[in-house]
């Protein structure tokens, strides 16, 4: 077994060095870097709390480990510089590409469109397992907040229309976009993990389905059966105002585009591996997949599938094209300050000190990697800062053992999904939307988030067996 850095093997080796200070008195100097590490993390954790930007708390909290760790300042600077360089030059495309996409299907109407035919697939009656469906459908290639802003209306709008409760219809889409936000590229925190940790994009996204469909059915299906009590009217004005039905795209058009990224990257992870190395057809396959290329391709598509197509004019879906890369250029941002301070660890020495203090610890890598992005979703609020960040522990102990890379994405996803509560913007986006007092939020919400992060785990550990 390979590995690791949890919490508790942390506070014994913490133990060992107050210890070792109180005998000595002295402090070595491993264990120095790790106490400055450990200082700067939790300087972090309290710029993010007092509402500093993740990217200015990330940089500022970069440069106090650097100089710390007696970092000359022209090799700290050019570490944040490289950090910062080769984070976005892996994944600032894509994240683009992405952002595009989701505000193309939103505004075109596909999302509303796949929302309707799987509650006409399940019924009214069933409409909660609809938009669980929908969710993960509309979920596998938009963000959350775009998937969350496109769906939730509309789900709360069908149970207010069916005097459901709008908690028990909205629970399970929910489940389902916190799932695929979590666990599957190329959703930006998976996505980095992938890069960082050396990761193959369709295996991670072909094993993260696997484990999704337990995730949803516990967390959106069981759990959310019994969340039926709470009857509270949502807020009005979030019942949305359907877009007429001929001015939708047609199902197979908005199941095709949202889709086909998904298609093209797993179809390459499949296809691939038979065929002969070095053949025009692997090569092309191998190119198609990439997810870069496959997004490129599937916005091509949506260009014309669900806006030429759909009267569209040229210039307005270029200015929605402009207004999604502002919607992600803080994200990019808070990802390029992550990768400065994975650079300044490793630069400083602290990831080599932390590899050679784990090589005799006898711990799961799984169950530590999620620990640790869990304790920091805690603290944070962010589950996006909290998968990248647990990266610049997990990326040095990568090679102490037999790791799957694409199984410890995974479990760092679902780590960073755990127990969402006040510090957490989706916590207070939910209860806004739904009406809950506090109390009730916690019970539903963040039990919910909760449920996604430990089955993820649990799916995690059952696949480790067979891969």
């Amino acid at each position: 077994m390979g590995r690791s850095l949890t919490p508790g093997l942390l506070s014994i080796y913490l133990l060992r060095i107050f210890s070792d200070i109180l005998v000595h008195r002295c402090i070595k100097p491993n264990h120095m870097s790790i106490l400055i590490t450990i200082a700067g993390i939790l300087l972090l954790v309290l710029l993010i709390s007092i509402r500093l930007h993740a990217f200015l708390a990330f940089l500022l909290a970069t440069l106090v480990i650097g100089l710390a760790l007696q970092m000359k300042p022209p090799a700290l600077m050019n570490a944040v510089q490289t950090g910062i360089g080769s984070t976005l030059g892996s994944i600032a495309a894509i994240i683009a590409l992405g952002a595009m996409l989701g505000k193309l299907v939103g505004l075109s109407g596909a999302a509303q469109q796949i929302a309707g035919q799987m509650t006409k697939l399940f019924g009214i009656r069933h409409s909660r397992w609809a938009f669980m469906a929908a969710g993960f459908i509309v979920g596998l290639p938009l963000f959350y907040s775009v998937g969350f802003m496109l769906l939730v209306p509309v789900a709360i709008t069908v149970a207010s229309r069916n005097n459901l409760p709008a908690v028990y219809v909205g629970l399970p889409l929910l489940a389902s976009l916190s799932v695929t936000q979590g666990y599957l590229p190329p959703h930006p925190a998976p996505l980095f993990l992938v890069k960082q940790l050396g990761a193959d994009m369709g295996a991670t996204l072909l094993y993260g389905i696997i484990i999704s469909i337990p995730a949803i059915l516990i967390s959106g299906g069981l759990y959310g059966s019994t969340v039926k009590k709470y009857t509270t009217a949502p807020n009005p004005s979030f019942v949305a105002a359907s877009m007429p039905a001929e001015n939708l795209p047609s199902v197979s058009a908005s199941i095709f585009t949202v889709l086909l990224p998904v298609i093209l990257i797993a179809g390459s992870s499949i296809l691939a591996p038979l065929l002969p190395d070095n053949s025009f057809v692997k090569n092309s396959i191998l190119f198609l997949g990439d997810a870069t290329v496959s997004l490129l391709l599937t916005i091509l598509v949506a260009f014309f599938s669900l806006g030429i197509h759909r009267k569209y004019k040229r210039a307005q879906i270029n200015q929605h094209f402009i207004d999604a890369v502002k919607d992600i250029a803080s994200l990019l941002l808070i990802f390029g300050g992550a990768g400065a301070l994975k650079q300044v660890l490793t630069d400083g020495g602290v990831s080599q000190v932390i590899a050679s203090q784990l090589q005799h610890a006898n711990m799961n890598p799984y169950v530590s990697g999620w620990m640790i992005a869990a304790i920091i979703r805690v603290c944070v609020g962010s589950s996006t800062v909290a998968g990248i960040t647990t990266a610049g522990f997990i990326v040095p102990v990568m090679a102490a053992g037999h790791i799957n890379p694409n199984l410890m994405v995974l479990s760092i996803g679902a780590g960073s999904m755990m127990f969402s509560h006040v510090n957490d913007t989706g916590f207070w986006l939910f209860r806004e939307y739904f009406q809950l007092s506090l109390k009730d939020t916690i019970k539903t919400w963040s039990v919910m988030d909760t449920l996604v992060s430990v089955t993820g785990l649990l799916g995690v550990l059952a696949l480790s067996w067979f891969v």
